[in-house]
């Protein structure tokens, strides 16, 4: 039977509180942990990797024996420790050597984990140059037919895509993209480049934007891969229903992203519709009118000649 944790402290039920699910989830944690045995180059991928998620990011100093495609559970306990949901594993063997595994979690177990190895790595401290600020949301650009050859390799893409996307936001601002991941695949082979975002005078309001590599840089090629069945992964797209936005009746919006509405009103009469006014818009007189105009100045005539005679 699971054990009921029941906190013993304010603290400990804050803690308990914020792990559980919720409707609109947090940005994702990521944990970065090593094995019994690396090497420095894994070490430096997990530090710089670590570096550049900040603050949505946690790493564990110390070594575990831990082998992720064997036994899932200590991957688990140490994702829930660090109430993360992405994680990024560094290990190095004869038979495996410069290895890196990066898998996410649905439910507190383990969904997708696809193994790497490390061809190529250059530190962000090789490249001379300021590099984007931390915290910074990046901009990613995937290149490659690979991506689209079969299901796994979309997955594979996903993945990705959630592990480098950052924080949640709901508006950007131009002045504000800083950094640039873009990610190629070329017959099995993974190329990963970090670009600082410059913007240069043009003479027009619109900036000139260039791309400087600012790093670190990485060669992957891909080893093993355990990915979730098609009926989880469906559930774990699965949003609340108070989640999901209400639609509104009659509003739509055209391909170029315009806001479209419809409106409905009553029978207007457009005999009293106020309009400037000017001659040409000026009712004219109808025949009965005419009639009683001319009887009613007629009378007035008359009345002013028996006054004359009078007189």
């Amino acid at each position: 039977m699971q054990r009921i944790v029941k906190p013993k402290t304010q603290q400990g039920r804050r803690a308990l509180e914020k792990k559980e699910p919720k409707i609109i989830e947090n940005t994702k944690n990521t944990l970065f942990f090593k094995g019994g045995n690396t090497s420095n180059i894994v070490t430096q991928v997990l530090k710089e990797w670590h570096l550049l998620k900040k603050p949505y990011a946690t790493m564990f100093s110390k070594k575990n024996t831990t082998r992720p495609f064997e036994d899932q559970s200590s991957v688990e306990f140490f994702t829930s420790k660090a109430d993360s949901s992405l994680f990024m594993f560094g290990s190095h063997s004869k038979k495996r050597p410069n290895n890196i595994v990066i898998g996410r979690l649905f439910d507190g177990q383990v969904l997708d984990m696809v193994e790497f190895g490390v061809d190529k790595f250059i530190s962000l401290h090789e490249i001379v140059g300021p590099k984007s600020a931390t915290g910074i949301k990046p901009c990613l650009v995937f290149s490659g037919e690979f991506f689209e050859e079969n299901d796994e390799n979309k997955r594979i893409k996903n993945l990705l895509i959630d592990f480098f996307r950052g924080a949640n936001a709901e508006k950007i601002s131009l002045n504000g993209l800083e950094h640039v991941i873009s990610v190629t695949a070329v017959s099995g082979q993974i190329y990963i480049r970090n670009y600082r975002v410059l913007k240069k005078k043009s003479g027009t309001r619109i900036p000139r934007v260039e791309l400087e590599d600012m790093g670190p840089s990485l060669n992957l090629s891909i080893r093993r891969t355990r990915l979730a069945s098609d009926d989880l992964f469906k559930r774990a797209l699965k949003k609340a229903e108070l989640a999901k936005a209400k639609k509104k009746k009659n509003i739509s919006r055209d391909d170029l992203g315009n806001k479209l509405g419809r409106i409905h009103m009553s029978t207007q009469n457009f005999g009293k519709l106020q309009a400037r006014k000017l001659k040409g818009l000026k009712r004219k007189p109808t025949k009965s009118a005419d009639k009683d105009d001319l009887a009613e100045n007629s009378s007035k005539k008359q009345k002013v000649d028996e006054e004359m005679s009078e007189s």
